[in-house]
């Protein structure tokens, strides 16, 4: 029994929550699945997983397991990974990002990635959609929030934190709210369709989930004309960490409400099922992995 596959099936199996997911993920036919899990199991003399007609769980053997598999397989595809680095990356990547992923966080990971492999084109690709990277044809795309379902493999990077921001001359102004039941009297600026309810999700310190009401006076299709009308001092609004990170610090844009947090997003790669991972989207996993943390 080739144990490492039998690894990479049940580890699959339990983070998908079904064998017919985890099939489809591994390009694998149901009942051979099922037939892996099974001797494994007999491999090991112990239930793993039990099953019924509508659900999976693990055994506490199961739950062992799974964390002893997991951890082999990211080591094994270290290793694989660390032997890789010693031979040139040649071809295209094509990587897809959202915009304030790629715009901000992605170029110095980029441009240490070229300098190791200068034979390695690349291809960036940013949209704000959430991307099947089978469907669209790259080879590693970073998603935030869910990632949803498809035949890929999600990979956590870090959580991307949001600031509820104004620039001082609007504070000045205006006043800044003492409470999320002051909002709805400011001037809210936003991006794309984001609180297109009408409300802003909020967080206090001790996890109570609050949706305050707010007016949306801009509505923008991107990050950076948002950004420069909140600098500008055109309202309060809601901007991800990385890209207003420098002028929070020089005073240019103000945090408010500081006893409340906006909910961020996780960050995801999402790279396809296959039975071998290229060397090229091992080495940006594991330059996203050293790098992307400092960054965040």
């Amino acid at each position: 029994m080739d144990l490492l596959l039998a690894m990479r099936v049940y580890v699959r199996v339990v983070e998908r929550g079904s064998l017919s997911a985890a099939a489809r993920d591994l390009g694998m036919g149901q009942p051979a699945v099922s037939e892996r899990i099974e001797r494994l199991e007999a491999h090991l003399g112990s239930r793993l997983l039990l099953r019924s007609t509508r659900s999976l769980s693990m055994t506490d053997a199961g739950a062992v397991f799974y964390e002893r598999a997991r951890q082999t397989l990211e080591a094994a595809a270290d290793a694989v990974a660390a032997v890789g680095r010693e031979q040139p990356l040649r071809g295209t990547l094509r990587l897809a990002a959202p915009h304030g992923v790629g715009e901000v966080l992605l170029p110095p990971i980029l441009l240490r990635l070229r300098q190791s492999h200068p034979e390695l084109d690349i291809d960036l690709v940013l949209n704000d959609r959430v991307v099947d990277p089978v469907t669209e044809g790259v080879d590693l795309s970073l998603r935030l929030g869910d990632s949803g379902e498809g035949a890929f493999v999600a990979r956590p990077l870090g959580h991307v934190r949001r600031l509820l921001v104004a620039a001082p001359d609007y504070v000045e102004r205006r006043g800044a709210p003492a409470g999320p039941q002051d909002l709805g009297g400011h001037d809210f600026v936003r991006v794309g369709g984001l609180f297109a309810n009408g409300r802003l999700p909020l967080m206090t310190n001790d996890g109570t989930a609050i949706a305050a009401p707010i007016r949306i006076r801009m509505s923008l299709g991107h990050w950076r004309p948002a950004h420069a009308l909140l600098l500008g001092g055109a309202g309060i609004g809601v901007l991800q960490a990385p890209v207003c990170a420098a002028d929070v610090a020089a005073g240019r844009l103000v945090p408010l409400l500081p006893g409340y947090t906006v909910p961020g997003f996780d960050l995801h790669a999402l790279y396809p099922v296959s039975r071998q991972v290229p060397p090229k989207v091992r080495m940006v996993l594991e330059l996203l992995r050293q790098e992307l943390p400092a960054l965040l």
